[in-house]
C-alpha cells in the first residue's frame, strides 16, 4: 500500500490527539507506524520522527528546547527530548533528555533517570534516577544507586568514561564500567554514589555504592563501596607500539561480570516487568510496548558486549547463551506504578530478589569462564525465548 502523503500522515496524528505545536516545521517519515504515536503527546517544530519502531506515549515531549530527531527510539509516558539526536534507544516513564543530547543504540534511561545539556550516550544503561550533569560522554556503561529524585547516582559535568583500549591490529572495546549493580540496584534501596566532574574513568571498571570519586581526575582502578577515591596523575616515559599485548583474564572476568548483570537487568524486565503490566488488564498498550522495546534493547546491548569481549580475545565466541530462569517473588495485579511496587516490597522479598538476581550474574560467569578464558566450549543452557 503507498504510503500517506506528510501531510496527510499529520493530520492523522493530529485527529488523534496528538499536539503539533507547528506541523509546517515537523517531519514524520513513512516508516514510522502512526499507531504508535499516541494521543497526549507533544512534538514540538524541529521534530523529525522516523523508523518503524519508534513510539511516542502520551504526555511525551520531543523537541521542547530545540529540533529534535528521534529514530527507532521509544519515548515513554512523560518522558522528553529537549532536543538533539536519538536512535535505538528507549526512554521510560518520566525519563528526560536534555538539551544537545546525542543518544545512540543500546541506551536504556529507567524511570525518571536524566542528563542535562550536550550528553553523548551509547550502549548505556542508566537505572531509576540517575542523573548525569552536562558536558558528558558515557559510553558502555551500567550505572545505578540512591532511592528517589533527591537521593539519586550523580554524574559530575564534564565527565567522561574511556571506553577504547588502543593497542592490537585495531584496537578494542572490550571496555564496560558497572557503577553500582543490577541485583541490589534495582529494588532502590542502596546508597547513592557521586562521581566528581571533570574526570575521566578507564574501562572496564567497577563503583561500589556509597562511594564518591573527587572531581578532577582520572580514574583507573575499582573503587569499592562506600569510599572516597583520588588518584595521581601518573608520570610515563617509555617504548611504545601498537602490537597486541596478551588478553588480560581481569578484563575478561569483568566483561563476563557486565554481561551479567545485562542478563540479570533482562531477567527482571521479562519475569517481573512485563508481567506486571500484562496482568493489569487496564494497563494501556504503550506500556507493553515500552518494556518490549526495553527487552530488546538489553537483548542487543548483551550481543554487543559478547562480540567486543570475542574481538578482545581474538577469536569467535559464537553466540551468547543465556539460561531461563523464574522469578521467585509474587507477581500479582495492581494498581501502582513499577517504582511503587518497588519501594512498597518487604525487606524478605526485597533480599529474595536480590539473591535471585544475584544467581542469573554468576550463573552466567561461571557457565561461560571456561569458554571466555580457556577457549572451551560453554556449557550454558540454551538461551531463553
Amino acid at each position: 500500500m503507498k504510503p500517506l502523503p506528510l501531510n496527510d500522515r499529520l493530520d492523522v496524528l493530529s485527529n488523534k490527539g496528538v499536539e503539533l505545536v507547528d506541523p509546517r516545521q515537523i517531519f514524520v517519515d513513512e516508516t514510522v507506524r502512526l499507531e504508535r504515536i499516541f494521543p497526549g503527546c507533544v512534538l514540538f517544530p524541529g521534530t523529525r520522527l522516523a523508523g518503524s519502531n519508534t513510539l511516542v506515549a502520551p504526555g511525551a515531549l520531543i523537541g521542547s528546547e530545540g529540533p529534535a530527531t528521534v529514530i527507532d527510539s521509544a519515548v515513554g509516558e512523560n518522558a522528553e527530548i529537549a532536543s538533539g539526536y536519538v536512535a535505538g534507544s528507549v526512554l521510560l516513564q518520566k525519563a528526560r533528555i536534555g538539551s544537545s543530547g546525542h543518544v545512540r543504540a543500546g541506551t536504556l534511561l529507567e524511570e525518571e533517570a536524566s542528563t542535562a545539556h550536550a550528553v553523548g550516550l551509547k550502549q548505556t544503561v542508566l537505572m531509576s534516577f540517575v542523573t548525569l550533569g552536562s558536558l558528558i560522554n558515557c559510553c558502555d556503561c551500567l550505572i545505578s544507586g540512591g532511592r528517589s529524585r533527591s537521593n539519586h547516582t550523580e554524574v559530575g559535568s564534564g565527565f567522561i568514561h574511556f571506553n577504547f583500549t588502543p593497542w592490537g591490529e585495531s584496537g578494542d572495546k572490550a571496555t564496560p564500567s558497572l557503577i553500582g549493580d543490577v541485583p541490589k540496584g534495582v529494588f532502590l534501596r542502596q546508597e547513592r554514589i557521586f562521581l566528581g566532574g571533570i574526570s575521566g574513568m578507564i574501562g572496564p571498571s567497577r563503583v561500589g555504592f556509597g562511594s564518591l570519586t573527587v572531581a578532577g581526575q582520572v580514574i583507573r582502578s575499582d573503587v569499592p563501596a562506600n569510599r572516597v577515591h583520588g588518584e595521581i596523575q601518573r608520570h610515563i616515559d617509555a617504548p611504545w607500539d601498537f602490537q597486541s599485548r596478551r588478553p588480560s583474564g581481569t578484563r575478561a572476568e569483568k566483561n563476563l561480570e557486565y554481561i551479567g548483570h545485562l542478563a540479570a537487568l533482562r531477567s527482571w524486565y521479562i519475569c517481573i516487568r512485563k508481567p506486571r503490566i500484562l496482568l493489569d488488564g487496564a494497563a494501556p498498550s504503550h506500556l507493553a510496548m515500552t518494556i518490549d522495546a526495553a527487552i530488546e534493547l538489553l537483548e542487543g546491548c548483551i550481543s554487543e558486549r559478547w562480540g567486543r569481549l570475542g574481538q578482545f580475545l581474538g577469536r569467535d565466541l559464537g553466540p551468547v547463551q543465556l539460561s531461563a530462569t523464574v522469578s521467585p517473588l509474587p507477581v500479582k495485579p495492581g494498581s501502582d506504578s513499577h517504582l511503587g511496587w518497588v519501594k512498597n516490597l518487604a525487606k524478605d522479598e526485597v533480599s529474595i530478589g536480590v539473591a535471585w538476581l544475584q544467581e542469573i550474574v554468576d550463573t552466567f560467569v561461571s557457565a561461560h569462564r571456561t569458554q571466555v578464558l580457556d577457549g572451551k566450549t560453554s556449557s550454558a543452557a540454551p538461551a531463553a525465548s
